[in-house]
């Protein structure tokens, strides 16, 4: 996926402490994606205040809608993508030669490490109805620098999330590690993310991490969260909607989430990440100047990016640099 919103803007982000609960809500803002007539996603992550929850660098849901998908080959350096569908099916094709469907219960990975590009086209040539999440994952100084890579995971592992009252919840471990349970795929900093599902009139327990930080994101339903010891406006309990995520920082061994009428929602967290990143368009660097010469390669339809499987010259061009020097942005949470 690719991001057309901002990218003129001095995107710049820095790992610094979180030192315990919080309980923020943060609204997701609707941006275009792929090109003049774009569909539209909600974007829930990065935001100006908090840039990067663990490793977590990027968090977008294009749906509900019923649209036409036609993102063209684009490029990514320093992340992997997390593609995790609720409804409908996406073509997926990159340059590790993957040419598949993205589909409901199977996560798609994608490691780009020193430079990747791929496409995202939906189903036939007709609108269809689509929802999904996708994610960005910042990667790690030990690995960021290393081969691409795509992986596919049909067979997730679950979690039981143990009711306080009525029936117990359900936990599908996307990625990392959540309780005693771990996803198969491959990851590089210690993460979780998890799609949760809460039965009508339960509330559940949901096991975290204590040292690292956590944001929950509501798909469907009604979801009301206990976020205690902090507070928001005198109240212990925030309720959640779809285009709403809620930060809950660090220093928490669990949350209590309960739901009316039932409930679906997506936790991302992990350790704070080790080092700062500057984030722009589609990458994910250390320093201006690899931005810049991953701008340059992509333009110059050099070998760094390699051709994507089934594409002619069809491709997303960089949009330009800001005429100022991309700088770190710091959090403010």
């Amino acid at each position: 996926m690719t991001r057309l919103d901002d990218a003129g803007e001095v995107v710049a982000e820095s790992a610094a402490e979180c030192d315990g609960p919080r309980a923020v809500v943060m609204t997701s803002r609707e941006v275009p994606l792929g090109g003049v007539r774009a569909m539209a996603v909600f974007r829930a992550l990065p935001q100006r205040e908090l840039p990067l929850v663990g490793a977590w660098c990027f968090l977008d849901r294009f749906g509900p809608q019923r649209t036409r998908m036609r993102v063209e080959p684009h490029p990514h350096i320093g992340l992997q993508t997390v593609t995790w569908p609720f409804v409908g099916e996406v073509r997926h094709r990159d340059t590790v030669g993957s040419d598949v469907m993205v589909r409901r219960g199977a996560l798609n990975l994608m490691t780009s490490g020193a430079g990747i590009a791929h496409s995202e086209y939906s189903h036939g040539d007709d609108a269809v109805d689509l929802d999904a999440l996708q994610l960005w994952v910042a990667l790690p100084e030990s690995r960021r620098h290393g081969a691409l890579a795509f992986e596919r995971h049909e067979d997730l592992p679950t979690l039981p999330l143990a009711a306080e009252t009525g029936d117990d919840g359900e936990a599908t471990v996307v990625l990392g590690r959540l309780g005693d349970v771990a996803s198969p795929a491959s990851v590089y900093t210690p993460i979780v993310g998890a799609e949760l599902h809460i039965p009508a009139g339960a509330t559940v327990r949901i096991p975290l991490e204590a040292a690292w930080e956590h944001a929950l994101i509501a798909v469907d339903g009604d979801a009301s969260v206990h976020v205690s010891p902090a507070h928001i406006d005198g109240a212990d309990t925030v309720a959640l909607d779809d285009k709403r995520m809620l930060y809950l920082g660090t220093r928490r061994d669990h949350v209590r989430v309960a739901s009316a009428a039932g409930a679906r929602l997506f936790l991302i967290g992990g350790a704070p990440f080790e080092d700062e990143i500057v984030m722009w368009w589609n990458f994910v660097g250390r320093s201006h100047e690899e931005i810049v010469e991953a701008r340059d390669a992509w333009e110059a339809h050099g070998e760094r990016f390699g051709e994507v499987v089934g594409h002619g010259d069809e491709r997303i061009p960089a949009p330009p640099l800001p005429k100022v020097r991309l700088t770190r942005r710091r959090r403010r949470l």
